[in-house]
């Protein structure tokens, strides 16, 4: 699959399994109406955050290059991301949770290349380029911020999901593309509503998955920093929400001393948050994950680590104590003693060490999956990776020779060594059998009939996780979203608000214009008596010229906007307040 966008060094070096998810960013599908909100939300923003951000916000704007009055564009401002290392990529909505930290590890931003509309200005449950642009970008400008971005993705995308976890993105993927439609009928929103809701209500035993999503929820999207009596907003979600970054500095929200607990803390991506977590510094988010990683199977491993893989029904990875590390569905395990003594994968499986594919071990030497004993022989303490040539003669562990190896947990293995593979450290990895018979107690796991028996070597499962060990062992060009984003209807009556939109656009940048305020003021108030924003923007112009005239006429429409639309009252007076530095409108 090819798609064409323009790249540098760090879009580069990303694996083809994340280059399917970029899209380009078509800067021309842009709308005057679209630059128009993305000016209003930014205008609103830098003038509120200055108060409530963390400082990094307003020095990231610069760092990163973003403008007040014009939608970034990704790429130019990726000549600008590269002096502090990053690089951004444009993609279509919503991305799989594992993929999207994937690119963070990469040093790489996300961007949702779409725009909320202008009935969505304050939030949309829809990433969206201000979301994206004006909210993550800037606080990474921040180096220990950017740190943690980076290290929460490379250990969030290792994360072991649900096969429930898939289906609430896809189900918060399509709500969220649904909400941000227009036209859309409420019956199939309150329908996607219904399903978000009964997902995030019956998720069962919370994966690692939705757990690190939480804290990344708690802390890069909603996350509060300072005091819980003085906090300062530096999460994304809150810096690209004019409504709810004003909302949740009230005692309405909560506030609580950010620790471990938030991973248990769920959230709804379609309310308000009723609580934020406040961390004191940056320093204590990083700890936090550092802490929070201890707890997955990516450092436990162990019997549950290979019962969260079988659960995901994913492609995952187990690596044992040899460094072998082996990679697929895993569908079976057998026990003892809380021990994993056999592990089973149906399928394409590779085996590999230190993140590189063994020769001869790919996809296509095991296309039917692999089987494999794990642990110590029965009654040797000795393990099979401890043994040294002498021992492992003394054992019959040799070339050429017939051999029965007893298990503990009574695993079988019983063939003829063909050869052994060894790692850096000369521990056996693999011993290859023919004539090989596998069983556990009276169930046969493998029989001579199937050809060459490979069995990896480990004491111990020393770690799981999602994914394969090497990415290009397997095929991952395969994501089908089972949604799309929906694009703006065009209508007569839009396509002529939107040449109102690029006049007024030009008179303030000084370029030709097709109309003049005076004309474009009377257009847009008798013929779209229910838009605001134009009316805000002309004022703006109006008051600049010293038209007092018209200053008027525009302050009165307004007046008749609010009385009509009460919902939009207070984005009107917000937008006059920066205007006339909050005179009464």
């Amino acid at each position: 699959m090819e798609t064409h966008f323009e790249s540098n060094p760090l879009i580069d070096r990303l694996p083809k399994h994340l280059k399917q998810f970029i899209k380009p960013q078509v800067y021309d599908d842009y709308t005057p109406i679209n630059q128009a909100v993305w000016r209003y939300v930014m205008r609103k923003n830098v003038s509120y955050l200055s108060k409530v951000a963390h400082n990094s916000y307003l020095e990231g704007l610069e760092k990163t290059g973003l403008e007040i009055d014009n939608i970034p564009n990704m790429y130019g401002m990726n000549r600008i991301l590269k002096e502090i290392g990053w690089a951004a990529v444009a993609v279509d909505g919503f991305i799989p949770p594992n993929a999207f930290m994937e690119f963070q590890a990469y040093n790489v931003l996300v961007i949702a290349c779409d725009i909320r509309q202008l009935e969505h200005i304050e939030y949309t449950p829809a990433p969206d380029i201000i979301h994206e642009g004006a909210g993550h970008a800037p606080i990474i400008a921040n180096p220990e911020y950017a740190e943690y971005l980076r290290r929460f993705g490379e250990i969030g995308c290792k994360a072991i999901s649900s096969s429930r976890d898939y289906e609430l993105y896809e189900a918060i993927r399509l709500l969220s593309i649904l909400k941000e439609a227009e036209d859309t009928p409420e019956s199939e929103i309150k329908k996607a509503e219904e399903q978000v809701d009964f997902l995030q209500n019956n998720m069962g035993e919370l994966s690692e998955m939705s757990r690190i999503r939480n804290l990344h929820w708690w802390t890069v999207e909603y996350g509060l920093i300072g005091t819980v009596e003085n906090p300062k907003i530096y999460g994304a979600g809150l810096l690209s929400s004019i409504g709810e970054s004003a909302w949740c500095m009230t005692d309405n929200v909560k506030k609580i001393p950010y620790d471990i607990s938030a991973a248990d803390q769920s959230f709804d991506i379609t309310k308000p948050q009723p609580q934020l977590y406040v961390t004191p510094d940056f320093a204590k988010l990083s700890s936090v994950l550092e802490e929070f990683a201890n707890t997955m199977a990516l450092r436990t491993g162990g019997l549950s680590g290979v019962q969260k893989l079988i659960s995901s029904k994913s492609l995952g990875t187990i690596e044992l104590s040899t460094g072998i590390q082996i990679s697929g569905v895993f569908t079976n395990v057998i026990e003892n003693e809380g021990k994993p003594v056999y592990v089973q994968t149906t399928g394409k499986t590779a085996l590999s060490y230190r993140e590189k594919e063994l020769v001869g071990h790919g996809t296509e030497y095991h296309a039917e999956g692999f089987g494999s004993p794990i642990g110590k022989l029965k009654g040797i303490n000795l393990a099979i990776e401890e043994m040294s040539p002498r021992d492992l003669r003394a054992y019959d562990i040799y070339e050429g020779e017939q051999v029965t190896l007893e298990f503990e947990g009574n695993i079988k293995v019983t063939g003829e060594i063909i050869t052994g593979s060894r790692n850096l450290q000369g521990e056996i990895l693999l011993i290859k059998f023919k004539n090989c018979t596998v069983t556990h107690n009276d169930t046969v796991l493998f029989q001579p009939e199937w050809g060459i028996y490979d069995m990896a070597v480990g004491k111990k499962v020393i770690s799981a996780f999602s994914g394969p060990a090497d990415v290009n062992s397997f095929d991952m060009i395969n994501h089908v979203p089972s949604s799309q984003t929906i694009k703006q209807k065009k209508s007569v009556e839009r396509e002529e608000l939107e040449k109102l939109y690029a006049s007024i656009r030009n008179i303030r940048e000084g370029k030709p214009a097709t109309t003049t305020l005076k004309e474009a003021f009377a257009s847009v108030s008798a013929g779209h008596p229910n838009d605001w924003l134009l009316s805000v923007e002309i004022a703006e112009l109006a008051k600049k010229e010293g038209n007092s005239d018209l200053v008027d006429k525009a302050l009165n429409h307004l007046e008749k906007v609010k009385s009509n639309r009460p919902e939009v009252a207070h984005l009107i007076d917000n937008g006059l307040e920066l205007i006339f530095e909050k005179a009464n409108a």
